[in-house]
Order: structure tokens, then C-alpha cells, then sequence
């Protein structure tokens, strides 16, 4: 039933998530991955942010942004998945218009948050290799603040009206989103109006961000190839490349899901939906787990400060001789 409103458009009280069609007698085994990787994820980024916070050694643009990217990932993971498992496990499908729209704020909002982390991440890593005397100066304290802002800002003032414009909309009796969450055009959809405003505006938002940010990650690491190449010493070579490794490996896991699930859901019509669905919730979850392991395993200063914490809490039983020989062997 729809809710009838004569100052304005009719909204239904509720809607009613899928999960993921065509697997709806396997979501219940699914949901095991799913609940084991969202668990990684928030263990690691709540470490990662732990180590950051508490250690005055790291405040350094790269783990400053690290630690922006670790807040990222807990809120994008954790405004979709606690519902997807209730709607896996036992079958809570319904969601309130208003909580829809929310969440569709939280995923879209914050996805364009990571993606503009990840943006500055790489202008700190081209910084730090084509500029190392100025880079303290370019990236100081109040400069990754502003920078840190304005990415949330831009995020929020993109995705806003993406939430206006569906409150704004009338909606059929069909209220089934055929989706695990709320994302913005499986919920355009249920619209009876014309939604060809929506839709555009949902693609200027993703061109904007992932045009922009993957432009100057492009650039920045066009840069640094051509000046790491100039360098005579093999072994420095290595050490530079290396220093872009952990962000090149979540650049690809975070824009190449992505892209796909974009595409997909625009242009891949012949694409089965149950792969849509399964690759946008993975899209959601696999770079908030992976984060954390990859710069984690890939930073030696990560690994040492979280050796140090774990033989303080009694976790880990290695001597430090051993935790030093595995973080060099890193």
C-alpha cells in the first residue's frame, strides 16, 4: 500500500529488499562469507585507527589519510551489511522509506568519500616522491584537514539531491527492490513519474567523482613513474615502487569493482542480476577487508607498532627478535 499525501507525492511506508535474485534459497549459506569478512573489516580498521591515534609517530599525511580511509570503510560496510545479514539469515526484508533513503545517503555519500581518500592518497604519494623536500610543507597538518573536509563535503553535497529528488518522486505499488540494500537506481525503479532526471543526475555524480579522482591518480602516477625512471640505483627504484605498491593494489580492488557494478548496471542488461548484486556487495565489503590487511602487511611501521601493541595486550607470544624478523621479512 502507498501512504497518500495531497500537499505532495505518495510514498510507500515500506520497502522490501530482495537480497540477491535468483539466490534467495542460498543467501542463508551466503551470508556466512559475508558475516567473516565484515568481521575483518571492522576488527582491522578499528586496530588500524587504534594504532594511528595512539602512536605520535604516525601523524603523517599518508597514515592521517590511512586513517580517513579506515573511518570510511567502517561506515560504508556497517550502513549496509547488518541489514543484508537480517535480511539473509531471517528474512527481514522490510525497510522504512525514510531508513531506505538514509541508507542510500550512507552508501553513496561515503563511497564517494573513499574514492576522494584514495585521490589524495595518491597526491601524497606524488608528493612525497617528486617533492620530498617540500612534501611536509604542501601536505601539512592543516592542509590533510581541509583536504580530509572537502572531500566529505563533496560528498555530501553530490549525493544530497540524488535523496531530494526521490522524496520528491511518486511511487507504484510495486515496492520490492530488487537489491540487498538501497542503492540509488534499483530504488529509481519503483518511481511511476519520469525518472529520466534521476538517472542522468546519478550519472553526472559518478562521472564527476570517478572521473575527477581517477584523473589525478592517473596523473600523479604518470608523474611518479617518470621520475622514479630517472633514478640510477636500481635499489632505490624498487623502494620508491614499493612505496606505491599497497596503494596501487587498493586502487585497483576499490575502481575495478567498481566500475563494473556501474557499468553493469546501466549497460549490462545481458549480465545475469544475481552476478550484479553478489559483485556490488562484494564491491561493498572485499576493499573495507582488504585495507587494512594490505597496508597493514605492506607498512612496516604498521607492523611494528601492532607487533609492540599485541605483546603489550598479551595477544601475540612472539619475542620481539621474532616480531623484528617478520617485519623484515616483510
Amino acid at each position: 500500500m502507498t501512504s497518500v499525501n495531497s500537499t505532495g507525492p505518495s510514498h510507500p511506508p515500506t520497502f522490501l529488499l530482495v537480497g540477491i535474485p535468483g539466490l534467495e534459497k542460498e543467501q542463508f549459506w551466503i551470508a556466512f562469507p559475508f558475516c567473516i569478512m565484515y568481521a575483518i573489516a571492522v576488527l582491522g580498521n578499528i586496530i588500524l585507527l587504534i594504532i594511528i591515534k595512539t602512536e605520535s609517530s604516525l601523524r603523517e599525511p599518508m597514515y592521517l589519510f590511512l586513517a580517513m580511509l579506515a573511518f570510511t570503510d567502517l561506515v560504508l560496510s556497517t550502513s549496509m551489511l547488518p541489514k543484508m545479514l537480517a535480511i539473509f539469515w531471517w528474512g527481514s526484508r522490510e525497510i522504512g522509506f525514510v531508513s531506505c533513503l538514509v541508507q542510500l545517503f550512507f552508501v553513496h555519500n561515503f563511497t564517494a568519500v573513499e574514492s576522494g581518500v584514495l585521490m589524495a592518497m595518491a597526491l601524497d604519494r606524488y608528493f612525497a616522491i617528486c617533492h620530498p623536500l617540500r612534501h611536509s610543507t604542501i601536505l601539512s597538518m592543516p592542509v590533510v584537514a581541509a583536504l580530509g573536509s572537502l572531500v566529505l563535503l563533496r560528498g555530501v553535497l553530490l549525493v544530497s539531491p540524488m535523496c531530494f529528488l526521490l522524496h520528491k518522486k511518486a511511487f507504484c505499488q510495486h515496492r520490492v527492490i530488487s537489491h540487498s540494500y538501497c542503492e540509488h537506481m534499483a530504488v529509481v525503479k519503483l518511481v511511476c513519474e519520469d525518472t529520466s532526471s534521476n538517472a542522468a543526475y546519478g550519472l553526472f555524480v559518478a562521472l564527476s567523482v570517478i572521473g575527477v579522482d581517477l584523473t589525478v591518480i592517473t596523473v600523479s602516477y604518470t608523474m611518479i613513474l617518470r621520475e622514479v625512471l630517472k633514478l640510477s640505483a636500481s635499489d632505490t627504484q624498487l623502494k620508491a615502487f614499493n612505496t606505491c605498491a599497497s596503494h596501487i593494489c587498493v586502487l585497483l580492488t576499490f575502481y575495478v569493482s567498481g566500475l563494473f557494478t556501474f557499468l553493469a548496471h546501466r549497460f549490462g542488461h545481458s549480465i545475469p542480476q544475481h552476478i550484479h548484486i553478489l559483485v556490488a556487495n562484494l564491491y561493498m565489503l572485499v576493499p573495507s577487508m582488504l585495507n587494512p590487511i594490505i597496508y597493514g602487511l605492506r607498512t612496516r611501521q604498521l607492523m611494528n607498532k601492532l607487533a609492540v601493541l599485541f605483546q603489550q595486550r598479551g595477544i601475540c607470544p612472539m619475542s620481539m627478535g621474532h616480531q623484528m624478523v617478520l617485519i623484515n621479512y616483510l
